[in-house]
């Protein structure tokens, strides 16, 4: 369990983020097009996992668009934007704003939040994702993970940016 605030206010994780080096726990999540889109889906290529509450907060819409705009440079690399909204507000956001780069994944369905670690027990957020970054290689090895202590801060982009240059 960690803890994340809120505008200084504590709030829990359901676990811990993967360790470095281990495999990333298998995931099945849903597309904006109602499709399944799991881990083995990217075998051979590098994944972002940009994990968040909600597309429809600012940061979280910032997050998008700033990976939607990296992605595109970086090479074999895929990032999920992964939250619990459902798959209409994903497509929904990516028609308004152009997004083509990224992939925006609902875990309405899933275990997602626990198998990461990243779902919120307690606070106002209660049910919805830790802002937080996972890294994994084409191997499905987890390359780096980064949690956002402060859930109203833009994740760490040049964290993501360094682990993808190795």
């Amino acid at each position: 369990m960690e803890t994340v605030f809120l505008q200084g206010s504590p709030m829990h994780t359901s676990g811990e983020l993967p360790k470095v080096g281990t495999d990333a726990p298998y995931f099945a999540l849903v597309g904006k097009d109602l499709s399944e889109l799991n881990l083995h889906d990217f075998k051979g290529k590098r994944v972002v996992l940009n994990i968040f509450p909600s597309v429809d907060t600012d940061v979280c819409a910032a997050s998008v668009r700033r990976f939607n705009k990296d992605a595109a440079s970086l090479p074999n690399t895929v990032v999920l934007c992964v939250s619990e909204d459902l798959p209409f507000a994903g497509a929904r956001f990516c028609a308004a704003n152009d997004i083509e780069n990224v992939y925006t994944a609902s875990g309405f369905r899933s275990d997602f939040g626990k198998e990461y670690g990243v779902e919120l027990v307690d606070g106002p957020l209660r049910g919805l994702y830790a802002r937080a970054l996972v890294v994994i290689d084409e191997n499905g090895k987890v390359l780096g993970t980064s949690l956002c202590q402060e859930i109203t801060e833009e994740p760490d982009y040049k964290f993501a940016e360094e682990l993808l240059k190795k």
